[in-house]
């Protein structure tokens, strides 16, 4: 039987990696589409942000297309950077400029309240207007200074509390099974199993 085809919404090739690992043997990830703009992710939510770039690419495409957003969510900061995290040092803001932007924030806050939550939230548009949402969080804390040379935007600074006090930077693959975007695409196969079978 063969899969079902879905475009990639997101133009990041690290957290396409990352889907296309999760998802490997399950559907078919297509590439997206050179020619298909940027999408300005203007809402102040992370599933109305993934939505608006599902829409666009299947709207572009013809096909189902799958989106995601992600945020890092510090209760001493109030749940910043949340929506903004890929933003928060600046629209052109490298990962190391906003890791550099948290730390820096973050300066003289004791360990213990340096807690924070990664979120993703993963939207499948189907052409037809049929969507498929599912969230995936993982608790933590903000390390006082990098841990680890994989993964990548905030991953060398947050350690989840249910591992063995490595970073997510640290750990490489092992992450998905605690991951906020694991998490989140193993409820949006089970979504989309049930779908199938309705």
């Amino acid at each position: 039987m063969s899969l079902l085809q879905l475009v990639v919404a997101s133009a990041n090739p690290d957290k396409v990696a990352e889907m296309a690992l999760v998802l490997e043997g399950i559907v078919d990830l297509l590439p997206r589409p050179k020619n298909v703009p940027e999408v300005e992710e203007d809402q102040d939510t992370l599933e109305g942000n993934a939505r608006l770039k599902a829409q666009a690419i299947t709207h572009a495409t013809g096909l189902p297309a799958l989106a995601d957003d992600t945020g890092l969510f510090v209760d001493a900061l109030g749940g910043a950077p949340g929506v903004w995290s890929a933003r928060y040092a600046g629209e052109q803001a490298t990962y190391q400029d906003n890791v550099d932007k948290l730390l820096r924030e973050l300066t003289g806050v004791a360990p213990e309240r340096r807690t924070a939550r990664f979120q993703t939230v993963v939207l499948l548009c189907f052409p037809d207007g049929t969507e498929i949402t599912a969230t995936g969080t993982v608790e933590g804390r903000i390390a006082q200074q990098e841990q680890g040379q994989q993964g990548f935007g905030y991953d060398p600074l947050f350690v989840p509390v249910e591992g063995d006090g490595r970073s997510f930077a640290e750990m490489g693959d092992e992450k998905h099974v605690l991951s906020h975007r694991g998490r989140s695409l193993r409820s949006f196969v089970r979504q989309l199993d049930a779908l199938k079978s309705s």
